[in-house]
């Protein structure tokens, strides 16, 4: 069946076969299936998972089975639950210093009691929809801490692969570390050195046998590789240990300090809510890369992720298992492997749980100094280089390298706080200082403000400006990224004074590009639209008065309403000639020389309230724009003396090269009204006869035997929007007809787009074939979905 995305859900209370007349009928429900996608990316993750998860547990200090209880709680529970269907949950190396920490004050059960009081505190943040907020962090605190993380856990796990026991504190483990050198273990040094070597070969071995072998994750081959060595070579050296599951510790009432338990709670919650949120908008990025993906996978829902952590905590923990949060490597993972829904993550899960029952006696081969190897390698990941450079290019080095080193010998929630309050302290001083400075040019003078102008420069800014004599030519010149309140009325006060003494004012921003003059608000606070909404402030009527009453030139008789006038057109190309054309002058100046080179033939409706720049956010000379009543296509040979729309193709298609045609309808579409509305008989007006190239789009919309297009998340509104979708599709079947156009797509160099856009909600949606399904689906930011040609 043919769909248009979000779908409001059919009336359960009507008969199945009474429809209200204008709605079309509804929806079948879907039948519950697995995608193949599906299994084969719960695979790929599954054999991430397994190694990582015991990997983690060994480095927390954790029995083992705790890590396969938090993969198999966070795979079925938070993928079921959250709000980030492709996201991976379990185990994270994120929490192994939180949690060896914990497990070193209170011990094991009382920390599983923690992780459940965690969940607990994640369910009341989801609750009251506080999500969000996390993403308010500085990401340079964020980044540091898991650089900290990641330097305690590398430190730490250096001495198992060397064949020795770490210590509880990164400070230890640096002193302790040059005697582990010399007592090194042989055999778990060489399985360490084998594990490293084919964790980062395995990703680099070239050619097509390369790419084939890449399909099997290179953690999975490591300890595999390092595992079949061990068993085959008959070495001595500890391995992994699954006590019987009947012998597995549940959680325990926690003892202790209240405050201190309190804090190792805030201090879970927090790691666990970060890294999940921020890896939710992570797989949002991925996701976006990914166009087919759009019609089945929605934005996450971060506020419903945070619910469903929660509830991953509280089941871990009451099991016995680790902290759960989002991770970063599986969930990247489950999307490149080309998962399609949340029922991956939820097989990867299931797949934890058969390996946990079924596979214990091939998993006690592994020795644990391949693990360590694995996640030492994970902890020096999170150290990442681009993260570096990326808060050097920001100037908030500073920042990252305290909320690091505050982590690795502090701890994670006093160091999280230590990069808080440096974060604080940056802002407040870069607001804070703020040069501002005047000289004279050739008889121009140039106030230059450079920083944050916040009430604190005004002082400054007012001296400066007062250095400038009436009448004079003048340039101020912003370099920053923010003007509060009363900067801006200090300055813009000015400006009115000087330009009224007969000086001239000219602001501009850090390049010299000039800006826009604040407006004066005691007339006017249009912006440079408003006067096509109906809008006139100058026509505006003290209200009461006999002149508010009476219709004025610029109004309708029926309505007293203002309407535009050529008054109104010929401020409106003032106003760009004063404000538009000195910024798009250079540009219109070189397609002038050069000639138009648009990209894209965009054919849409008539109707004013479509302005094709502001929804495709183009440009001068990006699209070759083609409009008539009802965005129509006559079939060739039908074109009833109008040969400008097939003329326009031809154009377009052989002679501007154009690479793709977009057919673009909208909602309240008055030909389509008209459409409907006809009736045979009649005189045949331009319009009636313009309209009958739109009712092959009619009788589409009538016939049982077609699909019929659907909006993503809802159903069309009524039988005209349903008739707006259809028309759209039918007028791509017209554009094949065309020579210029089949003969471009045969060649490989056109794309057809289908495109409708909803004026009331501001909303755009892109034609997608999905499943065979005719998909309307809504666009977010850096979204392409296709109608294939």
């Amino acid at each position: 069946m043919s769909a248009c995305v979000p779908t409001r859900a059919a009336d359960s209370t009507r008969p199945a076969h009474v429809h209200p007349p204008h709605s079309p009928p509804p929806i079948p429900p879907r039948r519950f299936r697995i995608a193949g996608a599906d299994l084969s990316a719960s695979i790929a993750v599954f054999l991430i998972a397994l190694p990582l998860s015991l990997g983690i547990a060994l480095a927390t200090g954790a029995p083992l089975q705790a890590g396969l209880v938090a993969a198999a709680v966070g795979g079925i529970v938070a993928g079921r639950l959250g709000g980030s269907p492709l996201q991976v949950s379990g185990p994270a190396a994120g929490l192994t210093v939180v949690t060896a920490e914990l497990i070193h004050h209170y011990g094991w059960r009382a920390t599983c009691a923690i992780t459940v009081l965690a969940g607990i505190t994640q369910l009341g943040l989801g609750c009251l929809r506080v999500a969000r907020t996390a993403l308010a962090v500085s990401p340079a605190i964020v980044h540091g801490m898991l650089a900290g993380i990641g330097v305690t856990i590398a430190v730490a796990q250096l001495h198992i692969v060397l064949g020795g026991i770490p210590q509880s504190s990164v400070l230890d483990n640096l002193v302790a570390l040059p005697d582990q050198v010399a007592r090194m273990h042989p055999a778990a040094v060489s399985m360490s050195a084998m594990t490293l070597a084919l964790l980062f070969a395995w990703p680099r071995i070239p050619g097509r046998t390369g790419r084939m072998l890449r399909k099997v994750p290179a953690a999975l081959v490591a300890v595999a590789g390092a595992t079949a060595t061990a068993s085959l070579a008959g070495l001595t050296l500890p391995r992994v240990d699954l006590p019987s599951w009947s012998s597995h510790a549940l959680a325990g009432l926690p003892e202790g300090p209240v405050l201190g338990i309190a804090a190792a709670v805030l201090t879970v919650t927090l790691v666990c809510s970060v890294q999940s949120l921020l890896g939710a908008v992570a797989v949002d990025k991925l996701v976006s890369g990914r166009p087919e993906l759009q019609a089945h996978v929605g934005r996450s829902r971060l506020d419903r992720e945070l619910l469903g952590q929660g509830a991953a905590n509280l089941v871990s923990g009451a099991l016995g298992g680790l902290p759960v949060a989002g991770v970063a490597v599986r969930s990247s993972a489950n999307v490149q492997a080309g998962a399609v829904s949340r029922n991956s993550t939820m097989l990867h899960g299931v797949f934890v749980v058969v390996a946990a029952l079924l596979m214990v006696p091939i998993l006690e081969l592994i020795p644990l100094a391949s693990l360590a190897a694995l996640v030492m390698a994970v902890g020096i990941q999170m150290v990442s280089l681009h993260h570096i450079r990326t808060v050097t290019r920001h100037r908030e080095v500073l920042v990252y390298a305290v909320t690091t080193l505050g982590v690795v010998f502090l701890g994670v929630l006093e160091g999280v706080a230590l990069g808080v309050s440096v974060a604080v302290g940056v802002a407040l001083h870069r607001l804070g200082r703020t040069r501002i400075t005047h000289d004279e040019k050739e008889g121009v003078h140039h106030v230059h403000v450079r920083g944050q102008l916040t009430f604190l420069a005004v002082p400054r800014l007012s001296r400066a400006l007062h250095l400038v004599p009436r009448g004079a030519d003048t340039v101020v010149e912003l370099d920053g990224s923010f003007m509060d309140h009363a900067a801006y009325e200090s300055l813009h006060d000015w400006q009115s004074t000087h330009t009224a003494q007969g000086g001239t004012v000219e602001l501009t921003g850090r390049a010299g590009q000039r800006i826009a003059e604040p407006t004066n608000s005691t007339h006017c606070r249009c912006r440079p639209w408003t006067p096509w909404r109906n809008h006139q402030c100058e026509a505006s009527a003290v209200p009461g008065s006999a002149a508010s009453n009476a219709p004025s030139a610029g109004q309708d008789e029926g309505t007293g309403e203002a309407r535009p006038s050529g008054h109104q057109l010929a401020r409106g190309i003032s106003a760009f000639q004063r404000n538009t054309a000195p910024l798009v002058r250079d540009e219109l100046a070189r397609l002038a020389r050069e000639g138009q080179r648009p990209s894209q033939l965009f054919l849409t409706c008539a109707d004013s309230r479509l302005v094709t720049s502001m929804i495709t956010s183009s440009g001068p000379g990006d699209l070759f724009v083609v409009r008539n009543v009802g965005n129509l296509v006559p079939m060739p040979g039908e074109e009833s003396g109008d040969d400008s729309v097939a003329a326009a193709i031809e154009y377009a298609v052989d002679v501007l090269k154009v690479r793709s045609i977009t057919v673009c309808g909208h909602s309240g579409c008055g030909a389509m009204q008209a459409l409907l509305a006809s009736e045979p008989g009649g005189a045949l007006t331009p319009l009636k006869r313009w309209l009958r190239h739109g009712q092959p789009s009619l009788d589409r919309m009538a016939a049982k035997d077609r699909p019929r297009a659907r909006l993503a998340g809802r159903a069309p509104a009524d039988t005209v929007e349903q008739l707006c979708l259809t028309n759209v599709m039918q007028q791509l079947e017209h554009l094949r007809a065309h020579e210029s156009v089949a003969r471009a797509l045969r060649e490989g160099v056109l794309e057809l787009h289908g495109m409708y856009f909803h004026v009331g909600e501001a909303q755009a949606y892109l034609l997608a074939d999905v499943d065979g399904a005719e998909l309307f689906d809504h666009v977010g930011a850096a979204e392409d979905l296709r109608h294939p040609a």
